[in-house]
């Protein structure tokens, strides 16, 4: 080569910088064009021109060989996110997004042979949007995809829609024009391939766009790359599986293994604390302990607050896991009992809202409720504790109640001889109380209940008695269950006995129940009275309509003065015309006298003026007055015989108006 001229020497150094620079290949082309605008003679033009042919030529190369540097990269970051995937799910994902993102496609896809259906169906894609396509199954030898498997080597078209170099059907064509692909490029997935054969097609990995494209050979090569790995990586996943699978089975009778001797060491933990739970709960059968016992040990055991509740949802014992109580709330019976129910039907302990719940049963029967409050799920040794302790319990109510049943029994004897003939014999009958555990002379409040379920209420009534914290005695009497509730000088009054019995024994019972309630009463007689009230208070409410409700005398109005022993004259008088005693009493107006001769009069008003000396219009304005003091109805029937025998008695006991 002769020695450049000066004046194109420059040019020829410029063209060395712009290729250091990786410049554009139209910054090579102009300098060509500066050259011949510089007016360089022809013999040096010449070899400019040559020099940025070269130029062209040596960019070229550049840039092919850093797109294979960069696809090798590709494929070892590949290679390496396939070999930490261990999921063959994660695999499959990976090789499809990579082979998507590597040739700049609008979507790839894989597809894989199912060997029972004898099928090829699509196992996983990415830039997909049609349903069609992605549920898409390809009968062997369809397609594009069958092929690539048939002949295990890769095919790529320009326009999938007028290749007829495989065989189109109707279900492929639909999916494909669904998806709106047009230009594809299929690679086979190959196992075992090497020199003497091809290896065996265990899938086709596709890249495909939605606009015609040419895929170049090194795009090719690149997918087949991709491919090749991606055989390895499913290969191995699929290895891993049947790895795990195999060590699966063979955990349980390799001891060597370490997960077989994690198992082994949980389940030791598990007998150990199952047998400790199981003597402790033994322990407190032996030792006659109660459901309170029952309930510390199981709280402490699965450290969680634990409640139970009877069937009515009554609270029973409520503790925490320091052995210490806490207030809790009773529960609703009908969520109890629905939850109980699935509990019973599953023979498993549910968990509900944040709590445990398993059914304490005898048979058929719910005996109580446990709730251990936990929001958490128990283990299965947890829960099998849980239920053990419910069936515990259940022993342990079964044994009490068998105890109650006779013990009440033999006591509700006492109690039917002493409300037969209270007078025969009040010194013996008090003498066989005290024998039993019953001491007639402390103070008693007596509960007559009914209902049409007859022979339910009496061992409903039992229940009511053993499963609170009442201390009392049931017997049933002439058609009726009797209650006597030792009080001590204090406790509930008879009125608010009777109407929480009602709502207790109706939750057992499943029906109405009606109690009328008297006392406190002590001694033979003063019961044997109180029962004759508390009969007559009975027969009274279900003359007023109010079964299903409990009430006692002093809470039926006149008719509790009429019916009552006490005869609280004065306080049936006070409650009834209270009002009008008072205001007379303050402002010395004459209403109470008024009212009576209203009534005296038959309700004439000009009978009225004439007996009270008044004006009529004067009569007007204090029954108004009356009116506004007792209620729009202290003229209806009812509340008017109440009044008028309020009169009468107020009139008789001397009272002025």
């Amino acid at each position: 080569m002769s020695e450049p001229s000066p004046s194109a020497a420059p040019l020829l150094a410029g063209l060395l910088d712009l290729l250091a620079d990786d410049a554009p290949a139209e910054a090579l082309g102009a300098v060509t064009s500066r050259a011949r605008a510089a007016g360089v003679p022809a013999a040096e033009l010449a070899e400019v021109e040559r020099a940025a042919a070269t130029a062209l030529r040596i960019r070229g190369a550049l840039r092919q060989h850093r797109r294979r540097e960069l696809q090798l990269t590709a494929l070892f970051d590949t290679a390496g996110d396939l070999a930490a995937s261990r999921d063959l799910d994660d695999v499959l994902k990976a090789i499809v997004r990579r082979a998507r993102m590597l040739l700049g496609t609008d979507t790839a896809y894989l597809t894989l042979p199912d060997e029972e259906a004898g099928d090829t169906y699509m196992r996983v894609t990415d830039g997909s949007v049609s349903v069609l396509f992605q549920r898409l199954r390809l009968e062997l030898g369809e397609g594009l995809g069958g092929l690539v498997a048939q002949t295990a080597s890769p095919y790529a078209t320009p326009d999938y829609r007028t290749d007829e170099r495989f065989r189109h059907t109707r279900n492929i064509n639909a999916g494909v024009l669904d998806e709106g692909l047009v230009a594809i490029l299929g690679v086979p997935l190959l196992l075992g391939s090497s020199r003497g054969g091809t290896g065996k097609v265990i899938g086709v990995l596709f890249a495909a766009d939605r606009a015609a494209r040419v895929f170049s050979p090194d795009e090719v090569a690149l997918l087949c790359s991709l491919a090749a790995h991606a055989a390895i990586a499913i290969d191995t996943a699929r290895a891993l599986d049947d790895t795990r699978t195999a060590l699966a089975e063979l955990a349980g009778a390799n001891a060597e293994l370490a997960e077989a001797n994690a198992a082994v060491r949980a389940h030791s933990a598990a007998m150990r604390r199952a047998e400790e739970a199981h003597d402790r709960l033994t322990d407190l059968v032996l030792r006659g302990g109660d459901v309170k016992d029952v309930a510390l040990s199981v709280a402490g055991l699965l450290d969680s607050p634990l409640t139970v509740h009877d069937p009515g949802g009554r609270l029973l014992a409520a503790v925490r896991p320091d052995g210490t109580g806490f207030a809790a709330d009773s529960m609703d019976a009908g969520w109890l009992a629905a939850t109980a129910e699935e509990s019973r039907h599953g023979a498993r302990a549910v968990h509900r809202d944040g709590r445990w719940i398993c059914a304490v049963l005898a048979g058929q029967e719910l005996l109580a409720g446990l709730v251990l409050h936990r929001p958490d799920r128990l283990d299965d040794s947890d829960r099998r504790l849980f239920e053990r302790a419910a069936v515990v319990t259940g022993l342990l109510l079964l044994l009490r109640r068998t105890v109650a049943e006779t013990e009440n029994r033999i006591r509700g004897e006492l109690i039917s001889d002493l409300l037969g003939d209270p007078e025969r014999d009040p010194a013996g009958l008090a003498e066989r109380g005290r024998r039993l555990g019953i001491d007639l002379d402390r103070p008693h409040v007596l509960l007559v209940a009914e209902a049409a379920a007859r022979e339910k209420l009496g061992g409903a009534a039992m229940r009511y008695l053993f499963g609170g914290d009442i201390h009392g005695v049931s017997a049933e009497h002439a058609g009726t269950v009797v209650l006597l509730i030792d009080c001590d000088g204090g406790g509930t009054p008879p009125g608010d006995a009777a109407r929480a019995a009602a709502v207790q024994l109706g939750h057992l019972v499943q029906a109405p129940v009606t109690v009328a309630g008297t006392g406190p009463a002590r001694g033979a007689r003063e019961l044997g009275a109180s029962y004759a009230e508390a009969a007559r208070c009975l027969r009274a409410m279900r003359v007023l309509g109010r079964e299903g409700e409990g009430a006692c005398v002093d809470e039926l109005g006149f008719l509790g003065v009429v019916l009552g022993n006490a005869k609280d004259v004065d306080g049936f008088v006070t409650a009834v015309l209270g009002p009008l005693l008072r205001y007379d009493e303050r402002r010395g107006t004459q209403l109470v006298r008024t009212l009576r001769a209203y009534f005296g009069a038959g309700g004439s008003l000009i009978r009225a003026k004439d007996e009270l000396h008044v004006h009529v219009n004067t009569v007007v304005q204090r029954l108004d007055r009356i009116q506004v003091l007792l209620g729009r109805d202290w003229n209806e029937p009812d509340r008017a015989l109440e009044l008028q025998l309020a009169l009468r008695l107020h009139l008789l006991s001397g009272g002025r108006g």
